[in-house]
């Protein structure tokens, strides 16, 4: 908004109200006045234009952006731990029951046993909050003397540990309330509830799904893939604390609709087709989380332009998606899931 607003242009501007029978060159008494004020001026409206800025949601970060969503009981989220599955044994492979309360570690992180879930199999929580907790698969080793302990892992992420939220992901939730608002247990609520659940990445709302009074909520992980058992009931759980009374509400994981593509591509020189397919997968993979909950289909012309963006790829051709040459319908409750990615040259 200010910036016109320049030194130059705010020095001329004060020099232009001096008579000109009064000298106003470089070096005369006048200037020497003027310009460290025209500096300071300068200075001064750009800061005006960061502050202005920073007063809208759309613009806002950091702490001005937590000022911001505060007025409307939104909050940045906290780094959350992961809660994953621990697998216990004892002698012959024997499923072990651990206490509740001891601690293992692994690498440069430690677990906590929180749960039992079923007969050497418990609910570890990652002491260090975070996705740190989420990359970890393998041995663990007790940090105190377990009686009849012989082997322990940390296997599936049942509740994906988060970092501290970002200012996208909070602006991107705070313009959602300001844009569907609240109105005593409308959908624009229960997705505001199943979002403020930690490990929650995405949510869709189905009012009136199996007659009056009942609500259904499709969720996914954080990391935009079907949610676990865990996360469900965790956020059933907590949807049973805030929705309105006589609401009856069902929290249920979204499916994944396995995609597998395939296709010839002509490579550059120096590329292989490993390192290419690996590129291919990842962007893919990404590709997949962005339209998770957001798109109706996978389209085969949006996976043709990602192949062609990916370093390396000069051409391809006899692109498939699941064997066939169209676009993949989704279901409501789906999310695309890669399966596998097949190129050939």
């Amino acid at each position: 908004m200010y910036e016109n607003m320049t030194y130059d242009f705010i020095l001329n501007r004060m020099l232009d109200r001096v008579p000109y029978s009064i000298d106003k060159r470089e070096g005369s008494v006048i200037y020497d006045a003027c310009a460290p004020a025209a500096a300071e001026l300068a200075q001064l409206y750009i800061t005006l234009d960061a502050q202005l800025t920073l007063a809208f949601g759309t613009t806002s970060s950091g702490d001005y952006l937590d000022l911001r969503t505060n007025d409307y009981g939104i909050s940045r989220q906290p780094a959350a731990p992961a809660q994953r599955k621990g697998l216990f044994y004892g002698n012959d492979n024997t499923p072990l029951d651990v206490p509740i309360g001891s601690r293992y570690s692994a690498e440069d992180l430690n677990y906590a046993v929180v749960e039992k879930l079923t007969d050497g199999e418990f609910l570890l929580q990652c002491e260090t909050a975070g996705t740190a907790g989420n990359r970890y698969f393998g041995a663990i080793l007790p940090i105190d003397y377990v009686a009849g302990l012989v082997r322990a892992e940390v296997a599936d992420v049942l509740v994906p540990g988060e970092d501290t939220e970002s200012d996208d992901s909070l602006r991107a939730r705070y313009l959602h309330r300001v844009r569907n608002p609240s109105s005593g247990g409308n959908a624009a609520d229960y997705r505001d509830w199943a979002m403020s659940v930690a490990g929650v990445g995405g949510a869709k709302v189905y009012p009136l799904w199996s007659g009056p009074g009942t609500v259904k909520v499709v969720i996914v992980d954080s990391d935009k893939e079907p949610a676990s058992a865990t996360l469900v009931t965790e956020t059933a759980n907590y949807m049973e604390t805030v929705r309105p009374i006589g609401a009856e509400v069902t929290v249920v994981s979204a499916t994944a609709a396995s995609i597998n593509v395939a296709a010839m591509v002509v490579l550059a020189a120096g590329y292989t087709l490993q390192a290419v397919s690996d590129a291919f997968e990842a962007a893919l993979s990404k590709y997949f989380r962005s339209i998770a909950f957001s798109a109706s289909y996978v389209s085969i012309a949006g996976v043709g332009v990602l192949l062609l963006s990916v370093p390396g790829v000069l051409d391809y051709s006899g692109l498939t998606l699941n064997g066939g040459t169209g676009n993949v319908a989704l279901d409501d409750e789906e999310i695309p899931a890669l399966a596998s990615v097949e190129l050939e040259v």
